[in-house]
């Protein structure tokens, strides 16, 4: 129970038969558009049939900075080999999104025991690999969202790694493991800044050459995402990892929102926005949005601070409305899933609390990431799955919520039980 290799068989053979029992729940083998990735099936589709990095609404709309091209390029090669939009694609890709997601015990594992010990790290590997969102996003969704998070927590793991080493080697790997993860998904940067001067902090403190170092990673760094950058400037003659922020802005801050976003404006659902899309161009497109979303913010500033609120419950608990209102209404599989969620973010911020107390430097971190990944989804829109990049610290932050409190309790009392045995002198028989 306590090798990681067991975690690991036991959560990619849960996610095989979680794919299995959802392949079986449909009515037919027929292919839809959202169990090949929408945005990403679309342009991989395009990779695979020679035509390059674009249209990733399914129309021809010329080349695309819309996501980053890791994944992409790995369903185009799935595409390649077992045929575009194929049942067999479809549980090839999800085969490989499973084996992804299970890996991310071992990094899991590895900062809970750096941190906290053998039980700790073996106990959030376990939560990972049994943990529904776990199971459900590799299974559900062809996206980056399991490869995100493997790729977060190995950054996590990596920061803590560069805590106590000065190693040349390590700090480039430092390094390209970001550039890798921001060619995945390019919101994992929002805490690159944080873990990497985390990380000049402590090399600083033990007298190491942290300038040196931290200029290493970002030399990496830059040298591993620079051909995407470049190829985005010959395309598009701007420096940009992605294209479709002011979309994502305006979807999430416009007159129509009720109280997160509006998804039927979307140009995957929405044939006028498609349509403009494909007349204006993707980058005059999006800069378009953008503005009209600021405008919005300016002039209903009250509205956009009631949308975050709805963002922000969404983040945390899978729902934009109240739970007491809506709770006698949902099924009981539902409430499963939300009660489950609502619990473990609860956990997952008791346990930051507990981890801040008992690691004051080392609790920064997970800290920063807590604070400053979610922010984005916030001010645009958002779901759990926007979330899943942070969802295995969050698996180790809700096992400390409970293994840290038990830890100190039972070292009180193993105080107090040596504290109420006899003296020495007190077991000398008297004269």
């Amino acid at each position: 129970m306590k090798s990681p290799w067991l975690v690991f068989a036991v959560a990619l053979v849960a996610r095989v038969l979680y794919l299995a029992y959802s392949l079986s729940l449909r009515p037919s083998l027929a292919i839809k558009m959202s169990y090949l990735g929408y945005e990403t099936g679309n342009i991989a589709r395009s990779i695979a049939s020679g035509h390059g990095f674009s249209s990733p609404l399914g129309i021809d709309t010329g080349p695309t900075a819309w996501i980053t091209p890791v994944y992409p390029y790995l369903l185009a090669l799935v595409f390649k080999l077992f045929g575009g939009f194929t049942v067999q694609s479809e549980v090839i890709i999800k085969v490989i999104n499973s084996v992804v997601s299970s890996f991310a015990v071992f990094p899991l594992y590895a900062v809970g025991r750096r941190l906290f010990g053998e039980g700790v790290g073996i106990a959030a590997a376990w939560y990972w690999a049994l943990n529904y969102g776990a199971l459900y996003f590799a299974i559900a969704w062809v996206w980056d969202t399991s490869f995100s998070a493997l790729a977060m927590t190995l950054l996590l793991w990596m920061t803590y790694v560069l805590d106590d080493s000065s190693s040349h080697r390590n700090w480039a790997i430092y390094g390209g493991l970001w550039a890798l993860g921001a060619l995945i998904n390019a919101s994992l940067l929002s805490v690159f800044p944080g873990w990497l001067g985390y990380a000049a902090y402590r090399a600083r403190a033990r007298g190491a050459s942290w300038m040196r170092l931290s200029a290493l990673t970002l030399a990496v760094f830059a040298a591993g995402i620079s051909p995407w950058m470049l190829r985005n400037e010959l395309v598009f003659h701007r420096v940009m990892i992605r294209s479709n922020f002011g979309l994502e802005f305006w979807l999430g801050n416009n007159p129509d929102v009720p109280d997160s976003w509006t998804w039927w404006l979307h140009p995957n659902e929405n044939g006028d926005e498609r349509e403009k899309l494909s007349k204006m161009g993707e980058l005059a497109y999006m800069e378009e949005k953008r503005h009209l979303a600021i405008r919005f913010i300016e002039t209903h500033p009250r509205d956009f601070a009631r949308f975050c609120y709805h963002r922000f419950m969404h983040t945390w608990t899978g729902t934009t409305d109240p739970i007491a209102d809506i709770w006698r209404y949902l099924s009981l599989p539902v409430k499963a899933v939300i009660g489950h969620s609502v619990l473990y973010s609860l956990l997952a911020l008791i346990g930051l609390f507990f981890v801040r107390r008992a690691e004051p430097v080392k609790s920064f971190p997970l800290v920063f990431m807590m604070l400053v990944f979610p922010m984005v989804y916030y001010i645009t829109h958002t779901t759990l799955r926007y979330r899943h990049p942070i969802d295995p610290a969050m698996c180790l932050l809700a096992v400390c919520a409970v293994a840290l409190p038990l830890r100190a309790w039972m070292k009180r009392s193993a105080a107090e039980k040596w504290r109420s045995l006899p003296a020495a002198g007190d077991l000398t028989p008297k004269a």
